[in-house]
Parts: C-alpha cells; structure tokens; sequence
C-alpha cells in the first residue's frame, strides 16, 4: 500500500466535522452496540480494512461476540441478531448502496423512533465518509488501538 497524504495531519478542518458527528451520535437514543455492528458491516462493504479492524476491536472492548462479527456478512441467515438489529443492517445496507426501498423503510420504523432513524441514518452516512476518508488516503490496518479517537 502507498502511503498518501496524512489526512490526520493535513484534514483537520474536514475531521473535526466527522468527529462532530461522532460525539453526537454517543449521545444518540441508538445504542452504541448497534452503532458499532452497522459500522462494521458497513465497513465491509466499502471494503475498508482500516475501518473493519478498528470497529472489530471496538465492538470487542464493548462486549460483542466473536460470533456474531464473523457471521455480520450473512447476518440474514444467521439466527444470533435481534430484530431491531435486522432493520438496522437493512437500513445500513440500503443507505450504503444508495438505494431506501420502502420495505426496507417500514421494516425500520417498526423498530425505530422518528429520532433514532434520523441518527441510525447520520451513522450510516458517517461511517460511508469514514470509509472514503480511509480508503483515498490509508491508515495501515492493525495499527488501531481501542479508544485511539476517543
């Protein structure tokens, strides 16, 4: 992998809006368990290794299962994941790939508030920067450190 420019360094205006949006979606109704799993199957998606390895270790540090991460890319067939999480990683994948069928729409506000959704939205648009951000200038996969961004 080159290295490109160090957007950590040089990005600090376009970052401090992205972490903006972090701070405000810890104090989300939308709890961060949940975050953290769209966040990683967003992640893998876009294919973003940097992304995958730091919402892993996270996700770890907060108590979720190895299990349950390893099975995310086929959460549909995997019987270990609520409800709300299932309309969640709909919505998530939906949003991803620029699409929000109605069904997929229905299917979460059954499980979300008018507020939550508007958050579980933000959260999936951020993570999709995030992801962008990381894959037009790389960080090295494996170099995060649990709490590293706050």
């Amino acid at each position: 992998m080159e290295q490109r420019l160090n957007v950590h360094e040089k990005g600090q205006g376009a970052l401090k809006t992205l972490f903006g949006i972090g701070g405000y979606l810890k104090k989300s109704p939308v709890e961060e368990a949940l975050q953290l799993l769209v966040y990683f199957r967003v992640s893998q998606i876009n294919g973003c290794a940097y992304c995958l390895d730091m919402h892993y270790k996270d996700a770890r540090a907060k108590g979720e299962t190895e299990q349950r991460l390893y099975g995310l890319s086929a959460w549909q067939e995997s019987p270990y994941y609520t409800e709300r999480e299932r309309a969640a990683l709909a919505w998530a994948e939906a949003i991803t790939q620029c699409t929000a069928p109605d069904a997929v729409y229905h299917r979460a506000k059954e499980q979300f508030t008018d507020e939550e959704l508007i958050d579980l939205t933000l959260a999936i648009s951020s993570i999709n920067t995030w992801n962008r951000f990381n894959l037009a200038f790389p960080n090295m996969p494996g170099t995060y450190q649990v709490g590293q961004f706050g």
